[in-house]
């Protein structure tokens, strides 16, 4: 590509960005923007021809975009340093290593570096100011990740906005009603034989939770009381019954049941309200 002659010229002694003709952010962009789609096509269309490539018993390979949409693997290049900054090295070591999505979402988050590496690289050759250098980022920015899109996350992302309540839709009915609340708020699911309403808790919820019963006892007793449900196979329990008070709920991130907690490792507990 163009970039690549310009970025290729000696500096002339000039200083970074002295000997060259200006250019714009939006053709480091669309440099950019060609390098990722060969990319992207080696890890996601291409991925067998791509796989059988990375054979690790050659040499330190490369993965790389070029601006016409191509990808190739390759050996780095031979001089030092480069005239662009290199991809990752070796990406075909870890081929068996590793389960192979796992190690496509590897390739995929050193070749995401190496975008940004390779456009802010002709930023500073062309001389850009604080206004392009923040241009060119917003533009690559819009952009989903080759990550992202390898492992289907920019698909998801439309659905799940964030990670707070605003995405707490998709849980099951009990999930949101332990997670809309506000934090301090014990939640309270509403068992049809009392009458007395809960404090505001509102007509939904309590006809959405009536048949609740405790995972531990068994019973939907106590509809006042603090209840707590289990993140991991979603029962409701008395928070008497699993020895959990409102107090203790407000600095749990992510609650596991005993029953789930015993049946499984409790290494990665973070605990929840």
């Amino acid at each position: 590509g163009t970039l690549d002659a310009i970025a290729h010229a000696p500096m002339d002694g000039a200083g970074a960005g002295g000997a060259y003709v200006a250019r714009t952010a939006e053709e480091v962009f669309r440099d950019l923007r060609g390098r990722r789609a060969g990319m992207i096509k080696a890890l996601t269309e291409d991925v067998d021809k791509f796989f059988k490539l990375c054979d690790p018993e050659k040499e330190n390979l490369c993965l790389y975009g070029y601006p016409n949409e191509t990808w190739e693997v390759t050996l780095p290049a031979e001089e030092v340093p480069p005239e662009i900054p290199e991809p990752a090295l070796g990406i075909n070591f870890a081929r068996d290593g590793m389960n192979e999505k796992d190690w496509l979402a590897l390739v995929a988050v050193h070749s995401d570096s190496w975008l940004l590496s390779v456009a802010f690289y002709f930023g500073a050759r062309f001389g850009f100011d604080k206004e392009n250098r923040r241009r060119l980022f917003n533009m690559i920015n819009n952009l989903p990740t080759i990550y992202e899109v390898v492992t289907g996350i920019a698909k998801k992302q439309s659905k799940e906005k964030t990670p707070n309540s605003s995405s707490k839709s998709s849980k099951p009915s009990m999930k949101v009603l332990s997670r809309a609340e506000p934090r301090a708020k014990a939640k309270v699911p509403a068992p049809k034989d009392e009458e007395e309403s809960g404090e505001d808790e509102g007509d939904e919820e309590e006809e959405e939770h009536d048949n609740t019963l405790c995972g531990t006892c068994g019973t939907n007793d106590g509809k006042d009381e603090f209840w707590i449900c289990c993140d991991n196979c979603e029962k409701w329990y008395h928070g008497k019954c699993v020895k959990i008070t409102p107090a203790r709920a407000e600095h749990i991130k992510h609650y596991r049941c005993p029953e789930c907690t015993n049946g499984g490792s409790n290494s990665n507990k973070r605990v929840k309200t």
